[in-house]
């Protein structure tokens, strides 16, 4: 079979619209579905996806009215997003240079023009479910879900974290299939030259790294935040006394933010001219950006004023916001803002700014906790 009869096999046809209409929250027109296909499999024949929607409707996708399309739930393989009527999203909130939307990343991105944004600094995802609604309320309930609710440790209470090493094979494909088509619809947005940097672990970020490579995008290495986490370093489950000189996994010290960029056009001064990307701001004249940064957990004082299990201290993302425009121009997008952490840093250093978050608790929190982190003080290491 030659690789145009694979690309358009009624299977890979079916699973890229399958793929498309589970991450957006909004039913999609046959025009957009195209669009989007086109994006995640190259050129499709219109025809092709036109009949296989037609072919399998009401079995597969609903049909919400003419000529648009949703995917039924229970086909969504867990990733379907909450289809939301445009009169539930909020009104943008703004501050100084930085504005947030109440918006699904997805459907924002495919909106704007191309060329337009400078680079991403953002903290994604990612065991997709972690973010569902059902398992947020367990854990703004304490209940844990997929979360891990951590014992307090010598006096201090530990953040929740997401069950990274629960994910099945099929999640792990999911998260694949999720940046991928994000960074597919992201990546004509973007300048050429533009860097996007994204916090990620150890033990997923290889997923993340492939999912972006696939998807065009340059990877020019990653920024090691060292700061010891409460990840790994636990002794078998029930086991405790038993095997008490064993750690199941090393306790991680580290936390990878992998950089990619968008190829640049020509050589690195034309694209500076031409685009002001393509490169990191240096720190002083003498001191370029370095790509390993002593940080430390986010001290209470700070998560105090922006309440996110995934927060993480202004003194580290000032200095990541700082470098990713090396020359100081241009906006910064955060597509997963939560509670607007990388915003507050970007115009802690004046810079524009862009954030989609769409959780509307988190929304909400972020338009009360921005001003209070711009305003916050750093002390010693972020």
């Amino acid at each position: 079979m030659s690789e145009n009869e694979l690309r358009y096999a009624p299977g890979r046809v079916r699973d890229a619209i399958l793929q498309v209409l589970t991450l957006t929250s909004e039913a999609l027109s046959v025009k957009q579905i195209e669009d989007r296909v086109n994006k995640v499999m190259g050129p499709t024949p219109a025809s092709s996806i036109r009949s296989y929607l037609l072919l399998n409707t009401p079995a597969l996708f609903v049909r919400e009215d003419r000529g648009i399309y949703r995917v039924r739930s229970e086909y969504s393989g867990g990733m379907q997003r909450e289809i939301s009527i445009p009169s539930n999203w909020a009104q943008p909130f703004a501050i100084g240079n930085a504005t947030l939307f109440h918006a699904d990343c997805f459907d924002w991105i495919e909106k704007q023009e191309d060329n337009s944004i400078h680079a991403v600094v953002t903290d994604p995802p990612y065991g997709l479910h972690e973010y569902a609604p059902d398992q947020q309320l367990k854990l703004r309930n304490g209940k844990g879900g997929v979360w891990r609710i951590p014992p307090a440790f010598d006096g201090h209470v530990r953040s929740p974290l997401p069950r990274f090493t629960t994910l099945t094979d099929e999640q792990r494909e999911q998260l694949r299939i999720f940046f991928f088509i994000w960074a597919r619809l992201l990546l004509p947005k973007l300048m050429p030259g533009a860097n996007v940097v994204i916090a990620s672990n150890p033990l997923l970020s290889y997923i993340l790294s492939g999912a972006l490579a696939d998807a065009g995008l340059e990877r020019r290495g990653e920024i090691i935040r060292l700061v010891m986490t409460m990840r790994g370093g636990d002794r078998p489950k029930a086991a405790h006394e038993e095997f008490e000189d064993v750690s199941v996994m090393p306790r991680s010290m580290w936390e990878p933010w992998v950089i990619f960029r968008k190829p640049i056009e020509g050589r690195v001064q034309d694209n500076l001219r031409k685009w002001k990307t393509g490169g990191f701001r240096r720190q002083s004249p003498d001191k370029p950006f370095g790509d390993v940064i002593p940080s430390a957990p986010t001290r209470k004082n700070e998560r105090a004023l922006a309440p996110h299990p995934s927060l993480k201290p202004q003194a580290f993302l000032r200095r990541v916001v700082l470098g990713v425009l090396p020359l100081g121009e241009g906006t910064i997008l955060d597509p997963f803002a939560g509670t607007g952490s990388t915003l507050a840093a970007a115009e802690a250093v004046g810079y524009r700014s862009i954030g989609i978050e769409k959780d509307r608790r988190y929304f909400e929190l972020a338009s009360e906790a921005i001003p209070k982190l711009i305003r916050f003080r750093p002390t010693g290491l972020g």
